[in-house]
């Protein structure tokens, strides 16, 4: 019979975080697993007085423009011009689009720049969306290495010297999703120097980059050179239901992607870009919800990593500089996937390392979020974890 899918939709793998969320929505369940901010610091007022506001306004429930409001594309530009600008340079509101989430944005961009076959380099572990939207685009995946300074431009610019030409370069650049880390500041300026040099495009997937706990927020890829879009979204830092993601980049990328987005769904929402528009650019106001955000998230990961090193000795847990994720590794033999079954049994969700994997199959590793929970429930979610995969009780059988 013939099939009604195509072959790209057929190549791409299922999403073991979107399988999961059905999963840990139990009420006994504690869930480490989706990427999810915290509920308890969405700030729900001010999006309530932001909405009543933006509905005084008709064109904030009428069709918008393709490439996004038109203030709120001012407000992200002088944002990312503060962060760094392009290559030095101020961002224009000309050069931002405004999508459905930052994940629409990298689906766009893929679609604007990758033809099947071509070479598209990613980090390893990587992104379980990033992994999906090349597969769907046909891309031969590269896997890069990552360490305590994130990507491994050195494997990279050896693989170049070889004869490798990637379409593009995907990175995490800050507070990694999964691997918690963050590409050091000399990596970022090698990195845009070899896309100049080779011609590829490096995408800086950026949500994360604000909520670093001291403050000190890493200046982007972008800031260095001239071929890379960078991606940013509002869900981490005001909500995830606003939708609202943005990107930057060369013109005649940003040109492809907007032309695009008209195909996929001719415009976004024009409401909760007005909510995003007031809400970013009110300084004061947006500085101390930050401040929060990192207060917050900094003593949770302090709380997770101490309830790691007490309960699971055994592991070996990433150590947290911002962002929402602690990466472990289990002793050779442990299969994460595998206990995941017992630990939701036990009340405990978590993401297996097999899920982010490209080229190693990581199956004694797992990703925990740490920024959904306070550190109480952060300290029984480890304490449940432990009875799965701690070592086992002096008082078994």
């Amino acid at each position: 019979m013939t099939a009604l899918t195509s072959d790209r939709v057929r190549a791409v793998r299922g999403s073991a975080i979107r399988d999961l969320l059905t999963l840990t929505a139990r009420p006994d369940v504690i869930s480490l697993a989706g990427g999810l901010p915290a509920a308890d610091l969405l700030p729900r007022e001010r999006i309530a007085r932001a909405t009543a506001d933006a509905l005084t306004d008709p064109a904030a429930i009428q069709y918008g423009e393709t490439a996004g409001l038109a203030r709120l594309r001012a407000v992200i530009a002088a944002h990312e011009t503060d962060r760094g600008g392009r290559a030095g340079r101020p961002v224009r509101a000309a050069d931002v689009v405004v999508t459905s989430g930052s994940q629409q944005a990298l689906d766009l961009v893929a679609r604007a720049v990758v033809d099947p076959g071509d070479a598209v380099v990613i980090e390893d572990p990587g992104y379980v969306g990033a992994l999906q939207v090349f597969q769907s685009a046909g891309a031969r995946l590269v896997p890069v290495g990552l360490d305590e300074g994130g990507m491994r431009v050195d494997q990279l610019a050896d693989a170049l010297a070889g004869g490798l030409r990637p379409r593009l370069v995907h990175t995490v650049s800050s507070f990694h999703n999964p691997r918690g880390v963050t590409l050091a500041d000399e990596r970022r300026r090698e990195l845009a120097g070899l896309a100049d040099r080779y011609g590829f495009l490096v995408v800086e997937d950026d949500p994360y980059g604000l909520l670093a706990f001291d403050g000190a927020v890493p200046r982007p890829v972008a800031a260095h050179g001239e071929r890379v879009v960078r991606l940013g979204s509002a869900s981490k830092v005001l909500a995830p239901a606003l939708r609202v993601g943005w990107l930057t980049g060369p013109p005649e990328v940003t040109a492809a992607v907007e032309l695009l987005r008209q195909g996929a769904d001719l415009c976004g929402s024009t409401l909760t870009q007005s909510v995003a528009a007031e809400l970013l650019a009110d300084g004061p106001w947006f500085a101390a919800h930050l401040a929060t955000l990192r207060r917050a998230g900094a003593a949770r990961a302090a709380a997770f990593t101490a309830a790691v090193a007490e309960l699971l000795p055994a592991a070996t847990c990433s150590v947290p500089t911002g962002g929402m994720f602690c990466w472990l590794e289990f002793p050779a033999g442990t299969d994460t996937a595998a206990a995941l079954p017992r630990a939701l049994d036990a009340g405990v969700g978590f993401v297996p390392g097999a899920a982010f994997a490209v080229a190693e199959p990581l199956p004694a590793a797992a990703r925990c979020c740490f920024a959904s929970n306070p550190e109480g429930e952060l300290r029984e979610a480890v304490r449940r974890l432990a009875t799965v995969l701690g070592p086992p009780s002096p008082f078994a059988p």
